[in-house]
Parts: structure tokens; sequence; C-alpha cells
């Protein structure tokens, strides 16, 4: 079923035969010979525009406006009288009437200018979360020229040119995976702005940002009652998003019911408010993101294995930073510009010493940590030149250990010659000289040493080097590390 259409009007032949062409036309029509009658069957009907004959008895159309505006305030009426003329039109719209019909009226007129105010009432919910596209950035905008990169872009271009060739329905769902930071928001704004549906509304929300609950009602809304603070009805965001883009960042966070609801919308493009019984058809398609391992998720049975399948129609996978070579110079000059632009130090550049630092550290955090140094650099920085010790992964390392020094990617090696000939922990050694320990090898020292030193408490641990511990959970599961190794 489609949206709900209130019909009052006392002539009982009209009313009828206005319920029957609107039920042909896809939508769920009821009628009322009254205003009291109208209002009356608010709560149980809970329809999403209202046609309101002027003259009605007891209470004129215009009133009944009123009454309903004060139950429903963000109701859509279409006022219809066949008493017409100018000064009744005028009253009608600045009471907040949509739109204003003359009897007699076509059928197809009425069928108009109801898709007309409810398509109206879907651009207004959605306007808190539109952006304006010259604010956005596309496919070209993604900074690197890393393979990893390349190979990125061109799957985004691949993607958007069959988009553009799709003759009808909404575009398969896409998931992003890649570590926390990588930039997963920015390539689904470039796959929405980029595309065919780029004049259509982009909307966004983080899933582990909300409790369950709260996650439920603003993604598919709820009618006035569904719960206690229910005031009034809202609309959810995937009816918000209705001819755009609907991008759910951390997917992996939702709960089971949250995901069944999201299987039926990739399913059947429908959505339910909580407390209606009533389906309403969508166009919106789906872009998910998430740095959790959702396939290991789906084995130990907390992520539903067809919702999987059904995201994950088109996968684009993020590299690391750590991966992308050079990129992270490109990437840090362009954050070094918007700061000294934001904070007013036109002058300010990178040494090259601290460029060196910037390409060989691993960044745990990716792109977002990159952004986080530079603009602390830019912020507490009293020289033209950026140099190693206004950034902050050199003071993190200085009060390291020289072994675990050692082992960070990029950091400085120890000086004294005593530390230089102490061999990392876990690395191998091969005849009488040893060999120097691999990046995975040293990595995997380093997290081991820390969780040893914190008794395994994986917070603990992560402060100890400085990263999230998001970074901390995902590099155990990497090296796959228990508490008896």
């Amino acid at each position: 079923m489609n949206e709900a259409i209130l019909v009052v009007d006392d002539e009982q032949v009209l009313a009828r035969n206005l319920v029957r062409y609107l039920e042909r036309q896809g939508y769920a029509a009821q009628s009322a010979g009254s205003a009291r009658e109208a209002l009356a069957l608010l709560d149980s009907f809970r329809p999403d525009c209202a046609l309101l004959d002027y003259n009605l008895p007891g209470m004129n159309g215009l009133q009944l406006m009123a009454a309903l505006r004060e139950r429903e305030p963000d109701l859509p009426v279409v006022i219809l009288t066949g008493h017409g003329n100018v000064q009744l039109a005028v009253e009608a719209m600045k009471a907040g009437a949509q739109n204003y019909l003359a009897k007699p009226v076509a059928l197809d007129e009425v069928r108009l200018a109801i898709a007309e105010v409810l398509k109206r009432g879907r651009t207004e919910h959605a306007l808190d979360y539109y952006k304006k596209r010259d604010s956005q950035g596309g496919i070209e905008t993604l900074v690197g020229n890393s393979e990893p990169m390349r190979n990125v872009r061109q799957q985004l271009r691949q993607i958007v040119a069959a988009e553009s060739q799709l003759r009808e329905g909404a575009p398969p769902a896409v998931l992003i995976t890649g570590e926390t930071g990588t930039g997963k928001e920015l390539v689904a704004r470039a796959l929405h702005f980029d595309g065919p549906r780029a004049e259509g509304p982009f909307v966004e929300i983080n899933c582990a940002a909300l409790p369950a609950q709260l996650l439920e009602s603003e993604l598919f809304g709820h009618e006035r009652g569904a719960f206690t603070d229910a005031k009034q009805r809202k609309v959810g965001l995937v009816e918000a998003a209705d001819g755009g883009t609907l991008f759910l960042d951390e997917i992996g966070d939702i709960d089971a019911q949250t995901q069944v609801k999201l299987l039926k919308l990739l399913e059947e493009r429908s959505v339910r408010r909580l407390g209606s019984v009533r389906d309403v058809q969508v166009d919106v398609r789906i872009i998910a993101a998430t740095h959790q391992p959702l396939e290991d998720m789906v084995r130990r049975g907390s992520f539903r294995a067809d919702l999987y399948f059904r995201l994950r129609m088109v996968l684009i996978h993020l590299p690391a930073l750590r991966d992308r070579g050079d990129d992270v110079l490109q990437l840090a000059e362009r954050f070094l510009s918007e700061q000294r632009k934001r904070y007013g130090k036109p002058r300010l550049y990178l040494a090259s010493g601290a460029r060196d630092v910037l390409r060989g550290y691993g960044w745990p955090g990716n792109v977002r940590e990159l952004r986080n140094m530079i603009e602390q650099a830019v912020l507490l920085g009293t020289q033209d030149a950026i140099e190693p010790r206004h950034l902050p992964v050199c003071e993190t390392l200085s009060q390291m250990p020289p072994r675990e020094q050692s082992a960070v990617p990029g950091a400085a090696a120890p000086t004294s010659a005593a530390t230089q000939a102490q061999p990392v922990a876990g690395s191998a050694a091969a005849g009488s000289g040893g060999t120097p320990p691999s990046l995975l090898d040293a990595e995997r020292s380093l997290i081991l040493d820390a969780l040893r030193r914190s008794r395994w408490n994986v917070t603990q641990a992560a402060r100890l080097l400085n990263v999230s511990r998001d970074t901390m959970r995902y590099r155990i599961e990497k090296h796959q590390l228990h508490q008896d190794v």
C-alpha cells in the first residue's frame, strides 16, 4: 500500500467516487461526511494527506484544517469547494492549505494535486539532511595516485556508468568496507553526487551512534502514539531519502530487529512506520559501510546472512593509509591547505623531515588520524615550517621504550648501540647474525607486549600504543592473538 488519503465531503456520491478512484491509483483512502467524523477517524486511519470540502456541516473546511493541524501539524491539506472564488482561495492558502481545487473537478486533477503536495512534503522532511552538490565531493576529488586508490576510483566510475543505464527501480545496494578512518563516507558521497540520483537527497546516519530503539524510529519513522513520547507523526530517514540515497554507516552495529526491517526494505522497497498498519513504497538506494568483518559476524550468528548478501551486491574495499604510499603526502598537503585558511597561517609548510615522518608512520587511525594531526600541528605551530617535533606522533614515540619505538612503522631507529643490538621480541633469527623483523612481526610483537603489560586489558593496551580501542581489537583479530600466547 502507498500513502493514505482522507476525503471529507458531505456529498456521499462524490466522496465514494473519490475514494474508489484514489484506491485504483494505489492510495489507501477513507471518507468522512463531517468534521466530527473526520476527527474521530484520525487516530485509527492516520492519513498522509487530507482532501477537505469547504462546506461541511457544523464546521467548514478551514476550521477542520485547523483542528487537524492541532493533532497532526505536518499533515498536508487540499481544499475542495463548489463555491470557489479568489478570496476563498487566498484565505485557504494563508491558513496553510497546500492546494485549492474548485468544483466541478476532474478526478485526474485531484490525483495530480495530491501527488504534488505529498512530494513537496517528502522534500521538506529531507531538507535537514540534504546537502547541496556544490559543497560535496565527487569521484575525482578522492585524493591519491597510489594503485589501490586508482583502482577504487575506476570501480566507482564503472558503478556510476552502469547505474546511469538503469531503466527502472533503485540500483543494487553497495557495501563499503575498510578500517576506521579510511574515508568510507566520502566514497558514499562520491557515488551519490556523481551518479544519476545527484539531484535527490543524500541522507546519512551512523548506526553505532544511537540506541537500538531510537535507531529504528529514526530510520522508519513513527505514528503519533506509537510509544510513550510519540506526540506526533515523524517521517523516518528512509522516506526522507526517497528518490535519493540512504547511507548507513557502521551497519555492523544494528540489532536483530532492525536487520529484519532493513531486509524487508531491500527486498520489497517499502517501509512501515512504527505504530502503522500500512507500508509506504520508497525509491531509495542503499549504501552501507562498516569496519567490522561482517562475514565473521554471519558465521557467529550476530548478523543475518540474507541481509549481508543483499547489502554486498556491490562490494568496495578501501585500502588502509599505510598501504597507499605517497598518498599520505598528497592528503597532508590538502589538509594543510584547508587548515592554513582556517587558522589564518598562509605561510605554513611541511619541512622535509616532517614529510619523512608522515611517509613512514603506520597510521593506525588512517586518514582521519592524519587530518587531526595536521590540524593540531597548524593550531600549535609558531613558525612557518612544520618540523617533526610539531607532529604529535613524534611526541608519542618519544614516550615509548626504545624497543617499542623500533617496532612502530616509520619510527626513527634508536640511536644507542646497545639498543640497536637488542632484537625485537618475537622476531626470527637466522644463523648467528639474525634477520630484521618483518613489518607484521614487529607489529605483532608490539601489540602482544602491550597486552601483556596491561594484563590483556584491551582498553589499557590501546592507550599504551596511543591507538583507538577499535584499532587494537582489529589488530588482535588480525594476528589471531589469544591470552595464552
